[in-house]
């Protein structure tokens, strides 16, 4: 039997230049992309908007904060975070490999992994973007601060960012089109929206639907987030919800991902 699997050149070492251009590449068909752009950044800071000036988002809660530190900032940050990671990386992998990107960066110095990584950092930048913009327009019109908690904070945010990019890497593996990639993107993150708070007060949702919603990565996200915000500790089965997504889902992609 003929073995038809390709032959990949040994890697060679590349100077920061190039990984510098691949970036920049990169960050152009982002930009180029207007709603793969406005999306993450624009539908959560409207949602926030439209949020702060309605009639709740001065409300205090009986713990002292307010609606929007516990409950509106801790929610958009992780709908970024979902955006970007789950519905816009996935669809751009798995263009490249539809166009063949992929395949032809193989037999290259530059190696196809390296679009990868690319990728992760210029959706980090949209990540940091979106959330530096809302944190701005919150602190200055809605009266929102940082989290009391800052350090419990940055821990969850870090681990989201790795529970969301392990997810939407593993997406681009499994899907055979762009536009599955896209479908299955946007059917994840609408089912964890609604399980996580997105649509609604969690503790509406029958007990079974909290529980999973508590294990999807958007929901522990933001429970983990909406502690620290108020300066609690977030609870460690939230935390190590994240931890085990982005372990679990970043070995699946590493063994599933096709390059052609």
């Amino acid at each position: 039997m003929t073995d038809t699997t390709t032959s990949l050149p040994p890697a060679r070492r590349l100077p920061a230049a190039a990984w510098g251009q691949m970036f920049l590449a990169e960050s152009r068909m982002i930009v180029r992309d207007t709603s793969g752009l406005l999306i993450p950044i624009g539908l959560p800071l409207l949602l926030m908007v439209m949020n702060g000036i309605g009639d709740g988002g001065d409300v205090v809660l009986p713990g002292g904060a307010t609606v929007m530190n516990a409950i509106l900032m801790p929610l958009t940050i992780t709908m970024v975070v979902t955006l970007v990671g789950v519905v816009n990386m996935p669809s751009f992998l798995a263009s490249y490999r539809k166009y063949g990107i992929l395949k032809r960066l193989a037999v290259t110095p530059a190696r196809p992994a390296m679009i990868l990584v690319a990728q992760m950092l210029v959706s980090l930048v949209q990540v940091l973007l979106g959330v530096a913009l809302m944190m701005g327009v919150a602190a200055a019109f809605f009266g929102v601060t940082q989290p009391q908690s800052l350090g419990w904070a940055l821990l969850a945010g870090g681990l989201l960012l790795a529970a969301m990019y392990g997810v939407g890497i593993l997406i681009a593996a499994l899907a055979p089109t762009t536009n599955a990639a896209l479908a299955i993107g946007l059917g994840a993150f609408f089912v964890m929206l609604a399980l996580g708070g997105g649509f609604g007060q969690v503790s509406a949702l029958p007990d079974v639907l909290q529980a999973i919603g508590a294990a999807l990565p958007f929901g522990a996200g933001n429970a983990a987030l909406s502690a620290a915000w108020v300066g609690a500790v977030p609870e460690a089965r939230h935390l190590l919800a994240l931890g085990a997504w982005a372990v679990v889902t970043g070995g699946l992609a590493a063994k599933f991902f096709r390059w052609t």
